[in-house]
């Protein structure tokens, strides 16, 4: 749906542990589902761990995770960020924590059965923010990791890419991307213009490889935190 009204917002949370709270989330992949489930306003959110190097690897990044909300208004994600024990036990176990205010401009397909998003009817004149999210059948797994890590090491490399990383709710065949890039255009040059991703595209659609897919872009306006470099590059374009 589109709504120059909607009062929905989007969350991505980066997390950073190290030492033995890399043991402790890890463990939360299983245990905080059921937390989050409860919290007032919380319309969907995955829970997901990274891959090695910028994320696009078979190989686990045992530090790294990302916690994605869709919340019915910015008032109640303020009220879980700033005053919910469960988010306060996160925050005080992390050694850099990053949280980005999303607004869904475009989306469709599915994810666990929904699409959470409630679009708005914005224009993009400044940064946009990418969600791509996968489930690979398994027969298409070799075929898709063969793909995916050089995909990722070129998105690096692109011109007007300003972050990516590749996380996911399960390993290897439950994948999701999370990007921002400086414009919609750098965003679609490199979709439409890259020549390994169009292969992966056309494979993807000639041979099925997904079982369920989504695509959704987001307006970047608001953020908290640290997260090296980021927020830096990203409040100068804001």
């Amino acid at each position: 749906m589109s709504n120059q009204t909607v009062s929905q917002v989007s969350t991505v949370t980066l997390l950073r542990f190290e030492g033995l709270n890399a043991f402790w989330i890890f463990a939360q992949m299983q245990k905080a589902p059921k937390i989050l489930a409860k919290v007032p306003g919380l319309q969907f959110f995955k829970l997901m761990g990274s891959g090695g190097k910028n994320g696009f690897s078979k190989m686990l990044n045992v530090n790294i995770y990302a916690l994605h909300c869709v919340w019915e208004s910015e008032s109640l994600a303020d009220e879980f960020f700033e005053k919910s024990d469960a988010f306060s036990e996160f925050k005080n176990r992390t050694s850099e924590l990053y949280t980005i205010y999303l607004k869904a401009t475009r989306a469709h397909g599915l994810w666990s059965g929904t699409n959470p998003y409630e679009t708005q009817a914005i224009t993009p004149t400044g940064p946009i923010a990418v969600i791509t999210r996968a489930r690979i059948k398994l027969k298409f797994l070799p075929k898709f990791w063969s793909k995916v890590p050089s995909l990722g090491k070129k998105v690096d490399e692109v011109k007007g890419s300003i972050y990516s990383i590749g996380i996911g709710e399960y390993p290897w065949f439950m994948q999701a991307t999370f990007s921002i890039w400086e414009s919609y255009e750098a965003m679609h040059n490199y979709a439409y213009g890259n020549p390994l991703h169009m292969e992966v595209i056309k494979k993807t659609r000639e041979l099925g490889w997904y079982s369920e897919e989504l695509f959704a872009n987001f307006v970047p306006y608001r953020t908290e935190g640290t997260w090296g470099k980021l927020d830096e590059q990203l409040q100068k374009l804001i």
